[in-house]
C-alpha cells in the first residue's frame, strides 16, 4: 500500500497505482495534518470574517458574504453547478491517477478538508469505483474546475461512474462499493475541485509512454540505419562528447549497442559514402533533445504531484486563510506544449526515415520494398498514412498555452489551457507509436531485401519481434492490420522488452531523475 504524505509520492507510484491497482492510504503524518487544517476552518466557519470560498461565494461572487447557515449548501451547490465537462469520458488510468493526486495534494494539510471526506475519495479508489469524467471543459485556470466536479458529483451520490466496467449512476456505485455518500461542509467543495490533477495526471500518463518511446524510436532508427545500409560514423562517442548533451549521449549509446555485431553495417564498412542524410546522421541530436525536453517535463510534474493546489491555502502555523494562485495550471501547461513538440519531432524524422526506405533512388533498394513492382505497390502508402499523421500533429502542436480567454466575469482574467495541451500530447502521443510501427514495417523488409546480411544483436531481437507477428511481404495485402501488430507491441511493452532481454537496458529508463 503507498501512505500519502504530500510531499513523498514518486512518478512511479502515480503509474502503479494508476495503472496497477495498487492500494492507497493515508500516512499518520497526513492524517494529522489534515486534521490541524481542518480544525482551521472549522473555527473560521464559526466567525462572521469574510474569507474566500468558506464564509463568500466563488469567482466574481466572491463579494456576496455566504450566512452561517448556507454555508454547507453552498459548497454542495459549487459541485453541481461547475460540472459542466462535455465530451467522452477521459481513461480509467487517468481517472485512478487523478483521484490519487487530489487525496495527495489533500493530504499534505492546506486544503482544510475533513478527514472523512478524502478517506471517502481514497475508498472510492481503492474499491474500483471510477467517476465519470468528461475529458472536455477545463481551461486550466483555478484548476481543473470542471472535470473535477465531475469526480466529486460521485462523491455527493449524483453522476454516474463506472464499476467492474459497467456505466451506473453514483449512488447506485457507492452502494455497490459499501460506501455512503457525503455532504459537502464549509470549504470542502473547493478544496476537491481547486487544482490541476487532470492535466498532470494526463501529464504523468503521457510521460512515462513518451519514456519507453523514445527507445522506440532509437530501436526504429537503428534498424533503418541498416536497412539504408548508412554509417555509425555520426554516432562516433567522440562527437557527442564535445557537446555533451544528456539525450545526445544516450541516443548515441542506444544505436551503437543496438547494432553492435551487426554484419549489415561491417559489410559496407570500407564503402565511399561521406556521410548519410540528416534523418540518419543526426538522429543523436534530434532524438537527443526531445529526450532532455522529456526530462524536463518529467521535473515539473514530479513537483507538481506533491503541490498544494488549492484557494485559499489553510497555514496551520498560523491560522491563516492565504488567497493566491496555485491552482493556475501554467507550469503543466508549458511543459506539456513542450512535450508535445518533443513528440512530434520524433514523428516527423521517422516518417522522413521511412519515406527514404521506400524511395530506390534514395536507398538502393527495390521501389516500395516490393520484389514485384507495378504488379504491386508494396509499402507506398503507408508513407501517405504516417505523412497524415505527421501533418495532424503539426495543427495539435501548436501551443494551448499561448492561447488565453477571461473567465468569471473577467475575475480569471489569464488562463493556461493546460488540460488542452495534455490531451493534445496524449493525442501526438498515439500519431507517433502509429509513424514509428510504420517505420519497423518498412525497415524490416528493407532488411529482408539485404540477406544473407544479419542486423545486430539489439536490432536483430526487434526485427524478429516484429517478425514473428508480421511475416514477410511477398505480395501486396493489407497493410493496416500489420501497422496495427506493431502498434500493439508498442503498447503492452514486448518489443522494447525483447530488445532489452538481449542487450540490457537502454538509455533513459523511466525511473531516472527520480
Amino acid at each position: 500500500m503507498i501512505l500519502l504524505d504530500g510531499y513523498s509520492l514518486s512518478m512511479m507510484d502515480v503509474l502503479t497505482v494508476a495503472r496497477q491497482y495498487t492500494q492507497v492510504g493515508l500516512s499518520d503524518q497526513g492524517r494529522d495534518q489534515i486534521l490541524a487544517s481542518r480544525a482551521i476552518v472549522d473555527d473560521i466557519l464559526q466567525s462572521e470574517r469574510p474569507v474566500y470560498g468558506i464564509s463568500t461565494g466563488f469567482g466574481d461572487l466572491s463579494n456576496i458574504v455566504i450566512s452561517k447557515t448556507e454555508r454547507e449548501k453552498v459548497q454542495n451547490n459549487l459541485i453541481l453547478s461547475h460540472a459542466t465537462g462535455v465530451g467522452d469520458p477521459l481513461p480509467e488510468d487517468v481517472v485512478r491517477g487523478a483521484m490519487l493526486l487530489r487525496a495527495n495534494s489533500l493530504a499534505k494539510g492546506y486544503s482544510g478538508i475533513r478527514l472523512a471526506t478524502v478517506e471517502l475519495l481514497l475508498a472510492m479508489l481503492n474499491r474500483r469505483v471510477y467517476p465519470v469524467i468528461p475529458a472536455k471543459g477545463s481551461v486550466g485556470a483555478s484548476g481543473d474546475l470542471a472535470p473535477l466536479s465531475h469526480m466529486v458529483l460521485v462523491m455527493l451520490g449524483h453522476g454516474e461512474a463506472f464499476v467492474e466496467g459497467k456505466l451506473v449512476t453514483g449512488a447506485e456505485a457507492l452502494d455497490q462499493a459499501g460506501l455512503k455518500p457525503v455532504v459537502l461542509g464549509g470549504k470542502e467543495g473547493l478544496a476537491l475541485i481547486n487544482g490541476t490533477q487532470i492535466m498532470t495526471a494526463i501529464g504523468c500518463m503521457v510521460w512515462h509512454d513518451a519514456a519507453d518511446m523514445m527507445k522506440l524510436a532509437d530501436i526504429a532508427a537503428a534498424l533503418s540505419l541498416e536497412a539504408l545500409r548508412g554509417t555509425r560514423t555520426a554516432f562516433d562517442p567522440r562527437i557527442t562528447r564535445v557537446r555533451p548533451h544528456i539525450g545526445q549521449q544516450a541516443t548515441t549509446t542506444n544505436v551503437l549497442r543496438l547494432t553492435d555485431h551487426s554484419s549489415i553495417i561491417a559489410s559496407h564498412a570500407n564503402c565511399t559514402k561521406v556521410q548519410d542524410a540528416y534523418s540518419l546522421r543526426c538522429v543523436p541530436q534530434v532524438h537527443g533533445a526531445s529526450k532532455d525536453a522529456l526530462r524536463r517535463v518529467e521535473e515539473t510534474l514530479l513537483v507538481e504531484i506533491n503541490a498544494a493546489t488549492d484557494n485559499p491555502l489553510i497555514m496551520p502555523d498560523t491560522g491563516e486563510a492565504i488567497s493566491g494562485g496555485n491552482f493556475h495550471g501554467q507550469p503543466i501547461a508549458l511543459v506539456m506544449d513542450y512535450l508535445k513538440l518533443a513528440l512530434a519531432e520524433i514523428g516527423n524524422i521517422s516518417e522522413r526515415r521511412t519515406n527514404r526506405l521506400l524511395d530506390p533512388k534514395l536507398s538502393d533498394l527495390p521501389p516500395f520494398l516490393t520484389a514485384y513492382p507495378g504488379v504491386d505497390s508494396g509499402l507506398m502508402i503507408t508513407q501517405y498514412t504516417a505523412a497524415a499523421l505527421v501533418s495532424e500533429n503539426k495543427v495539435l502542436v501548436h501551443p494551448a498555452s499561448a492561447d488565453s480567454i477571461p473567465t468569471s466575469a473577467n475575475q480569471e482574467d489569464h488562463v493556461s489551457m493546460g488540460t488542452i495541451a495534455a490531451r493534445q500530447a496524449r493525442e501526438i502521443l498515439e500519431n507517433v507509436r502509429y509513424i514509428l510501427a510504420i517505420e519497423y514495417l518498412a525497415a524490416v523488409q528493407g532488411i529482408d531485401f539485404l540477406a544473407p546480411l544479419n542486423p545486430g544483436r539489439g536490432t536483430g531481437a526487434a526485427y524478429h519481434a516484429v517478425r514473428r507477428i508480421v511475416p514477410r511481404l511477398d505480395e501486396d495485402r493489407v497493410p493496416a492490420p500489420d501497422i496495427k501488430a506493431i502498434y500493439d507491441l508498442f503498447v503492452e511493452g514486448s518489443l522494447l522488452q525483447a530488445v532489452e532481454d538481449a542487450i540490457g537496458p537502454l538509455a533513459y529508463a523511466r525511473d531516472e531523475g527520480e
